[in-house]
């Protein structure tokens, strides 16, 4: 008997190929949340540095104005606190939609991570469904040779009793 080939075959693998798919989005959309991440905290790190030279430069420029510096030095100390400070606004704003990037990444894995489940959940049926159907051949086709096995013997059975031959169970 020709064995049966499974109807669903390909759709089994199409499902298996989709849960790949899934299984490689999830994958890099964690990798972009990894590396915004950090990102973010690089940003962190430089404007943290920003402040502590903001610091540094007020302890300075208090130092040297207890000592009594020229006017002049005093204008140079406050224009480069002042881009200093302007240096950290930058970096805050940078830092917010460094911010609104992890957000956007963490929802784009929340989505890969939903999407990679439904997959993994439809191959799984798919699979189940398979095993099913072959338990399912494999019934039917111990039946049938069940069914030709009974036949057989009744044959045996007719042959020996036509030609007066006597059974194991008779003898």
């Amino acid at each position: 008997m020709a064995k049966q080939k499974y109807r669903l075959q390909a759709l089994l693998t199409i499902k298996a190929r989709m849960k790949r798919r899934a299984e490689v989005a999830l994958a890099k959309a964690i990798k972009a949340l990894t590396e915004a991440r950090e990102k973010l905290e690089e940003l962190q790190e430089e404007k943290d540095k920003i402040i502590e030279r903001w610091h540094e430069a007020r302890k300075e420029m208090r130092s040297q104005m207890d000592v009594g510096v020229m006017v002049g030095n005093g204008n140079v100390h406050v224009s480069f606190m002042r881009k200093l400070k302007e240096d950290e606004e930058k970096k805050e704003e940078e830092i917010d939609d460094q911010e609104m990037v992890v957000e956007e990444c963490e929802s784009h894995v929340a989505g890969a991570r939903r999407d990679y489940i439904d997959a993994a959940k439809e191959l799984q049926v798919m699979e189940k469904h398979k095993e099913l159907w072959e338990k399912k051949v494999r019934n039917e086709i111990n039946r049938k040779e069940q069914l030709e096995l009974d036949e057989l013997g009744g044959t045996i059975h007719q042959l020996r009793k036509w030609r007066g031959e006597k059974t194991v169970t008779e003898a």
